[in-house]
């Protein structure tokens, strides 16, 4: 979707306003919109608001039309009740195959395996990314911490709960089991290939420095396909509806007229989330 932003118009010309049919969308209701919908730029925050209330607002227009939306003063409550009721009349989502759900899991076997899981303990010494000294003191910190626990590897807890700054300290550093995704990328990636036991040097992040230990391992395994069918199916279903979602909701875009915005390829994205 595409979006002309008042930033991009030459001598600060106003952006076009965003309408759907007779209904105009202001840039107030955007605004607010934009609390629900978090980006790494206030620009793209925008885009995708404009684009959700768009698209509320064409599913909202076309059960006005089927007699699913009585009054122009319902609540979102009602609304909601009748854009489900509309998706559920008109929207046709084939169901998956037994073949299709088969040769899905044959291309996509590592989203059906099970993760790797790690029992981790932490202590976190603290530093911003851009206090280079402070990241120095902290590395050097971390550095004399490991040296007393390759002596004395009981000490971990108390080094934990005086020096580290995460919550963690509470629980003697105890991060629980862990599997990918459960923290901050870059000490994540690091931790995905630690074997077991105290951890040489500290690990960087965008915290800081991590003293880790690695408790215990459990490899990851693929799982056989009668274990996962129903995920397979859901996946499968999922990406069925986002397509019938984006055909339909273009139709209306043609059907109904939208300006000063586009619809793209993911317009139903949003109402999927």
């Amino acid at each position: 979707m595409q979006m002309i932003d008042i930033e991009q118009l030459p001598g600060g010309v106003a952006p076009p306003p965003v309408r759907v049919g007779d209904a105009s969308i202001d840039e107030a209701t955007i605004a607010l919109e934009m609390q629900y919908h978090p980006a790494e730029t206030a620009g793209e925050a925008q885009l995708q608001a404009a684009r959700a209330l768009v698209v509320r607002e064409l599913l909202r227009q076309r059960a006005n039309v089927l007699g699913l939306l009585s009054t122009q003063e319902a609540s979102e409550a009602q609304e909601d009740a009748a854009i489900a009721a509309l998706l559920e009349q008109e929207l046709e989502v084939p169901e998956p195959g037994e073949a299709d759900c088969q040769r899905f899991f044959d291309t996509h076997r590592e989203r059906f395996s099970e993760p790797t899981q790690l029992r981790v303990r932490h202590i976190l010494l603290a530093a911003a990314p851009d206090d280079s000294q402070g990241r120095d003191d902290a590395y050097q910190l971390g550095e004399k911490l490991l040296k007393e626990l390759n002596s004395i590897p009981e000490r971990f807890a108390e080094f934990a709960q005086y020096h580290s700054a995460c919550p963690s300290k509470e629980m003697d550093g105890d991060l629980g089991w862990l599997v990918s995704g459960q923290t901050v990328p870059e000490l994540d990636r690091a931790l995905q290939h630690l074997p077991e036991g105290l951890h040489e040097r500290p690990l960087a992040s965008r915290y800081g420095w991590h003293v880790v230990i690695i408790d215990e391992r459990r490899e990851g395994r693929a799982l056989p396909f009668g274990q996962v069918a129903d995920r397979v199916r859901h996946s499968l279903r999922e990406q069925a509806t986002r397509r019938a979602l984006r055909h339909y909701l273009l139709a209306l875009e043609s059907e109904i007229g939208v300006e000063g915005i586009v619809l793209d390829d993911d317009a139903g994205g949003s109402l999927m989330q």
